[in-house]
């Protein structure tokens, strides 16, 4: 999304050479992290986002005082994010991002390749590339399709393995399931295949996402737009922009996020009453309250969480509508995220006790409500409880859980935490990747 541009004015070299050795404040601290011999560091790895931080920091030749003057941060958390003392949470990350003007996976390290290829799914992404990428070829004229209603079923079916996060069994089916309505969608156009096509490519953007391949992700939701436009489905080019609105609140561009989020109302027909419509102009408002506390802007959060609050009420439990979950429950849990992303951390351990997710709960939704309470917990310092949800989180949603950086960056605060690394916590961290 972004290229490197390191235009800026550089500090004088002999001052850049000498913060190299002194900007994590104890240099000799720094040593005892790479040893393990400091209390709280034990097994810290040399791969982390830490590291990554403070290398591209030096790439843009810029000491840690000039960094966090662009951040909004202190100049010690980023100080000991880098030395790996303190874990590098979703939003420093996108902070940090955003300021030195570089994807946000140059300094989480994803896709996790190892891991990746440990699970086989890292051999499942070509195949998906090169569906993403033929979708102008027009009817294949050697490719038996099955019905149209089949086809359909199949993508809904991919919809539904995603939040089931069966992310294995969406990518080996989805190739294929792209290349068949595709090929329908040039021999018989009509705007239920359009529909289900465009649905495909929202589950590609899904799995990319999870899996860390953040730029097959927005070829996934271009492809989407130009599905969704032969399907005429307003609603459909609402839920791209909603999308695309995540992709920047990633990278911390949230002023872009929150555009792409009123281009998403602007979509839909204000007379459009229906079920449907509601629930996704309801879901853009949650999405907007999530942007807006990773923005700081606690009125925005909460304007945008009463009018999503006040579409829930008319339609109730709307998960299926075009399979975002939307309804009272997933009200409830982006007021929570809210609050994680504000750090107002001890409010929003507090409203996880009250939350009573439904046996209908999506397992991608439970999933992320654990990681984020496990976050929550860990800064305040209740550390056992956070490893207990994250734990959850696993049993739930091994494969979603495993590539998420922010239950990757819980667990290595955990262990930095701890004076001494459990068997439990230990096994958790290495199944993760650390």
């Amino acid at each position: 999304m972004r290229t490197s541009d390191h235009t800026r004015p550089s500090p004088n070299r002999v001052e850049w050479e000498a913060e190299a050795l002194t900007d994590t404040d104890t240099y000799e601290y720094r040593a005892k992290c790479l040893q393990g011999t400091e209390p709280g560091t034990a097994n810290l790895d040399a791969d982390s986002t830490g590291d990554r931080i403070r290398e591209q920091r030096r790439l843009a030749r810029l000491t840690q005082k000039q960094l966090a003057d662009r951040l909004p941060y202190s100049y010690s958390l980023l100080n000991q994010v880098e030395c790996g003392a303190r874990p590098a949470t979703v939003d420093f990350v996108a902070a940090v991002a955003h300021a030195l003007r570089i994807d946000v996976t140059a300094l989480t390290g994803q896709p996790y390749v190892a891991e990746l290829q440990q699970d086989r799914l890292a051999e499942l992404v070509r195949p998906i590339r090169e569906a993403l990428d033929l979708y102008d070829l027009g009817d294949d004229p050697h490719l038996t399709t099955r019905a149209t209603g089949r086809l359909m079923g199949a993508a809904d079916q991919l919809c539904a393995d995603v939040r089931a996060t069966h992310l294995r069994k969406a990518a080996r089916a989805l190739p294929g399931v792209i290349a068949e309505l595709t090929t329908t969608a040039y021999r018989t156009p009509g705007r239920d295949v359009w529909q289900a096509l465009a649905s495909t490519y929202r589950t590609a953007h899904d799995i990319s996402v999870k899996l860390g391949y953040y730029d097959l992700s927005a070829v996934a939701l271009d492809r989407m737009d130009w599905a969704a436009q032969r399907a005429s489905d307003p609603c459909l080019g609402a839920v791209r922009q909603y999308m695309r609105a995540l992709v920047y609140f990633r990278e911390g561009e949230y002023v872009i996020g929150q555009r792409l989020i009123r281009s998403g109302h602007s979509l839909l027909d204000p007379a459009d009453q229906g079920r449907e419509a509601l629930a996704v102009a309801g879901q853009l408002h949650l999405g907007a309250s999530v942007i807006a506390a990773r923005a700081a802007n606690g009125t925005a959060v909460d304007t945008h969480l009463g009018e999503a609050e006040t579409y829930a009420k008319r339609t109730g439990d709307a998960s299926d509508a075009y399979w975002l979950s939307f309804g009272p429950t997933n009200v409830a849990l982006h007021r929570m995220s809210a609050a994680v992303e504000m750090r107002h951390y001890d409010d929003a351990v507090q409203q996880a006790r009250h939350i009573k997710l439904p046996a209908s709960t999506a397992t991608s939704r439970r999933a992320h409500f654990l990681i984020d309470r496990a976050r929550s917990e860990m800064e305040i310092g209740r550390t056992e409880a956070a490893l207990k949800s994250i734990a959850e989180a696993r049993h739930a949603a091994p494969e979603q859980t495993r590539y998420h950086p922010g239950a990757r960056e819980t667990v290595r605060g955990l262990v930095h935490l701890s004076r001494r690394t459990s068997d439990s916590l230990g096994h958790l961290a290495a199944w993760i990747g650390l």
